[in-house]
């Protein structure tokens, strides 16, 4: 009997900790530690490491995230300038993807996108512009689409989502990004009216057959009385690259008398989702598991 129980425990320390946490399943909410309170962004590397980070008025930290156990694993303090970060994405090379374009007053002319590799310490960057953008900010405030904050890699491009001014006619545009440093002219390549919701995250399956994009809107109704929704949209049998063509499928996102402030989601495993909301209170910071859809 204690031969069998001693070779039992050999073999659990065995096991690799990164298989563990896949295989064991998270609760339908995870609370985040006050480090997070202002989460914006987060994706899981191809090894299974979570890496969260927090939008402007913040240290420009990475924060490597166990959702399993709960907690902060690691820190990785920048040596950069956190103007207004809104998104991060990864690659099948391990490298992340930080979206610094924030632009909530449309007058940004220092839009980028960093490069960074957790493993290496490897760290660019990729500027550029709007082509469609001549005016910071536009006369009009109806016209102000020229604000990022949902981000995905595919194929060699990183693909960003606008997100419309709350006045404006919610319509998100789809530019495109070659994914590697330097300083380009993004590509508009398409756009889709989403009625009443603005674009505040983005992410691509492990299979890139399903584009899943957070959304929200706050209004008041009659002129007083607070009016907020928060969806996942979920895209599915789209043409490649095309992700705004694709069939549209809506989940609500949880709330508390009124919607949280969603700005991220990234895929879990099988049709799952992970999505997180900033502290607004009295709603906490925390990461949620949602269904996502077959497709």
């Amino acid at each position: 009997m204690f031969s069998i129980f001693r070779l039992f425990g050999i073999c659990l320390i065995c096991i690799p900790v990164a298989l563990v946490g896949q295989e064991a399943q998270i609760l339908k909410r995870i609370p985040l530690p006050p480090a997070l309170k202002e989460i914006s962004g987060m994706t899981i590397l191809p090894n299974g490491d979570m890496w969260l980070l927090n939008d402007s008025h913040n240290p420009p930290d990475l924060f490597k995230f166990d959702p399993v156990e709960k907690k902060i694993l690691a820190v990785r303090h920048l040596p950069v300038q956190n103007f207004d970060w809104e998104d991060i994405t990864s690659d099948h090379q391990g490298n992340l993807y930080i979206g610094d374009f924030g632009n909530n007053y449309n007058c940004r002319q220092n839009l980028r996108i960093l490069v960074y590799n957790p493993a290496t310490g490897y760290l660019d960057s990729i500027q550029f512009h709007y082509p469609d953008q001549k005016a910071f900010p536009p006369a009009r405030q109806e016209d102000w689409n020229y604000n990022c904050e949902a981000l995905v890699f595919f194929r060699d491009s990183l693909h960003l989502f606008s997100k419309n001014a709350f006045s404006g006619n919610f319509f998100t545009k789809h530019y495109v990004l070659p994914a590697r440093p330097g300083n380009f002219t993004a590509e508009l390549r398409d756009s889709l009216q989403l009625k009443n919701r603005v674009v505040t995250g983005a992410a691509l399956s492990k299979d890139g057959l399903t584009l899943a994009l957070t959304g929200y809107i706050i209004k008041t109704k009659l002129g007083f009385l607070p009016f907020t929704r928060a969806s996942a949209l979920f895209f599915t049998g789209f043409n490649e690259g095309y992700f705004l063509s694709g069939k549209i499928q809506r989940r609500r996102l949880p709330k508390f008398i009124f919607a949280r402030q969603f700005e991220s989601i990234t895929p879990w495993k099988n049709t799952q989702w992970l999505v997180a909301n900033e502290n607004r209170k009295p709603q906490r910071h925390s990461i949620w598991r949602i269904n996502g859809v077959r497709h």
